[in-house]
């Protein structure tokens, strides 16, 4: 929730500030809900603090959302290991200029958001401040109250973790769009055999219907089996929508070229895609869950630093 315009000087820091912390709070957390949840907290703590005793706003106001969002995340925990099916983040709607460069657009890639699931709250912390913030190990130890060297240390796992499952290479950003722009139209056309073109032999599709809708409760794998599901699209009922009352469009969805998906009665379901370098895909990610809709179908796009 965006704070009202003002000329209180309080607001005014904060709202300096405010693109950065939705920023840290969605990479922590995979939700804009959250997120916005946790930046409204931290306006009310920052509204009840001793300004007398704030040396450094930016750096309080870091400590202040970086805490907010791994307290978030523990009381979370529980219901995303027992959700229904696959547990994808929540997609934002982006702008072709999101993010400064191509490293920090990456980092709300929902390739990326799926991987820092696997880390603990603490090492997600420091994972989002240190590699896509650039904070100092010294500023990160304040921000989360551990000593240097545990931050150092929680650094090194953290780093090492997502190393060791996110691709390594990835396609550009104009190869992911022309990808995007060819599976849509092979998708929306029933074209299987443009599909299995496109599909790397072992790509696999992430469905999340959260038990709201009805998707594939496992990941599906392979190329002619993940090609069949899509080539469907144009001839069966999708989420209770018939083919002919379904329209999709490509937009931008965290970072990245994505495609969404609209019923009659609004927003259905969102698609990206993880693409190699060789212009295959290796993954996608569909995000059907209403509850995980409500940033998209808003029609706000974030501004992420």
């Amino acid at each position: 929730m965006t704070q009202p315009r003002s000329t209180d000087p309080d607001q005014l820091v904060f709202q300096q500030y405010r693109t950065l912390l939705f920023s840290v709070a969605y990479r922590i957390l995979g939700t804009a809900a959250d997120a916005e949840d946790v930046v409204q907290d931290a306006w009310l703590k920052w509204s009840a603090a001793d300004r007398s005793r704030v040396a450094d706003p930016k750096a309080y106001l870091t400590r202040i959302i970086s805490n907010l969002s791994m307290e978030r995340l523990r009381s979370t925990r529980h219901r995303r290991e027992t959700y229904v099916g696959p547990w994808l983040p929540e997609p934002v709607l982006t702008g072709p200029d999101t993010a400064d460069g191509v490293a920090a657009a990456d980092s709300v890639s929902m390739a990326l958001l799926v991987v820092l699931e696997t880390l603990s709250p603490l090492e997600r912390a420091v994972f989002v401040l240190k590699e896509v913030f650039a904070f100092s190990y010294a500023e990160i130890a304040l921000a989360v109250d551990r000593s240097e060297p545990a931050v150092r240390q929680t650094a090194h796992r953290a780093r090492e973790h997502v190393r060791a499952r996110r691709p390594r290479f990835g396609a550009d950003r104009a190869r992911r769009r022309d990808v995007t722009e060819r599976f849509f139209a092979a998708a929306t056309g029933g074209d299987i055999n443009t599909l299995m073109e496109l599909l790397a032999p072992d790509v696999t599709l992430w469905t999340d219907g959260g038990g709201k809708v009805r998707q594939a409760l496992k990941p599906v794998v392979g190329a002619q089996t993940v090609a069949r599901w899509f080539a469907a699209l144009g001839t069966a009922t999708y989420q209770g929508v018939e083919p002919g009352q379904m329209r999709a469009e490509l937009t931008g969805i965290n970072g990245g070229p994505g495609v969404v998906f609209r019923g009659p009665d609004g927003i259905v379901a969102t698609l990206t895609l993880d693409v190699d370098p060789e212009g295959r895909i290796a993954a996608i990610h569909n995000v059907a869950n209403p509850d995980k809709l409500r940033a998209v179908a808003d029609g706000t796009r974030h501004e992420l630093s």
